[in-house]
């Protein structure tokens, strides 16, 4: 598995090696986009229309903040590897424990499967311990790929998990959902209530994740595969050498041969 982050993890005086690795595969089919005559890929090329139709090469490209329409301030890249230095620091120490039911599920973001180094396998298991008897969770701060997170600490099956979790500005007020009905304007009749909830009570069942499947992907992957069968087939095979042919024109050129023989034999007598 890729290391995603790698660093130490600080619990008061107790400090666990670890390592971070994805723990969601991104398996989605990925599409080319080529050109509909000849089928190569397309290609995009980076130019300032403003000043030159020409390739611009990645050394004269700067990355700027737009703070106002069409007006730009330019972020060095040193002045980014000074803020890297401080805010993306190899070590994080958990701030606080928090219950699991205090964080919403919507705040959740991407989830690393938290590995130990060597050496450090004991105090993982202890702090694994720990969250899974308390039920808690442990708060902190992480820097993963030039960004700042908030992250909690959990127990997950038989290790540790980091979840990602969004800063509160970051999720929309529900309110801002256009045409939001309220019990108001639709007031809900006490038998209606009850039958959605006997509803549900029959619908309900254990989840079981395995027989969930991505039904839409499957279809794509058989349109690709039947597709792909279906051009081997009307492929043109190249054809194999025709031998009477060839053995015609080799016979052929015998017979001149001869005949180029026997004039040359006639001028010689003559």
């Amino acid at each position: 598995m890729h290391t995603v982050w790698k660093g130490a993890l600080s619990l008061g005086l107790l400090n666990i090696g670890i390592k971070l690795y994805s723990a969601v595969e991104e398996n989605d089919i990925k599409f080319l986009s080529l050109h509909k005559e000849c089928l190569t890929p397309i290609k995009y090329k980076k130019f300032a229309p403003d000043c030159t139709d020409e390739e611009i090469d990645d050394k004269d490209i700067v990355k700027a903040y737009e703070y106002a329409p069409h007006k730009y301030i330019i972020i060095d890249e040193k002045e980014l590897a000074e803020l890297q230095k401080v805010h993306e620091p190899r070590s994080i120490r958990i701030i606080s424990f928090v219950q699991n039911s205090e964080i919403d599920s919507v705040l959740y973001d991407h989830s690393y499967f938290i590995g130990p180094t060597p050496g450090h396998e004991k105090s993982y298991l202890l702090l694994k311990e720990a969250l899974e008897r308390t039920n808690k969770l442990g708060l902190i701060h992480i820097s993963i790929r030039k960004k700042q997170h908030l992250a909690i600490i959990r127990s997950f099956e038989d290790g540790l998990m980091l979840q990602t979790i969004h800063y509160p500005n970051e999720i929309r007020n529900i309110t801002t959902t256009p045409n939001l009905p309220s019990n108001e304007d639709h007031p809900i009749q006490k038998q209606e209530l009850t039958a959605a909830i006997n509803l549900i009570h029959h619908l309900t069942n254990p989840f079981e994740q395995e027989l969930f499947k991505d039904e839409y992907k499957e279809a794509l992957t058989e349109l690709i595969e039947n597709k792909i069968e279906q051009q081997e087939k009307t492929e043109t095979i190249s054809p194999a050498p025709n031998i009477i042919n060839i053995m015609e024109t080799l016979q052929a050129s015998i017979e001149q041969a001869k005949i180029k023989r026997d004039n040359k034999k006639e001028q010689e007598a003559n």
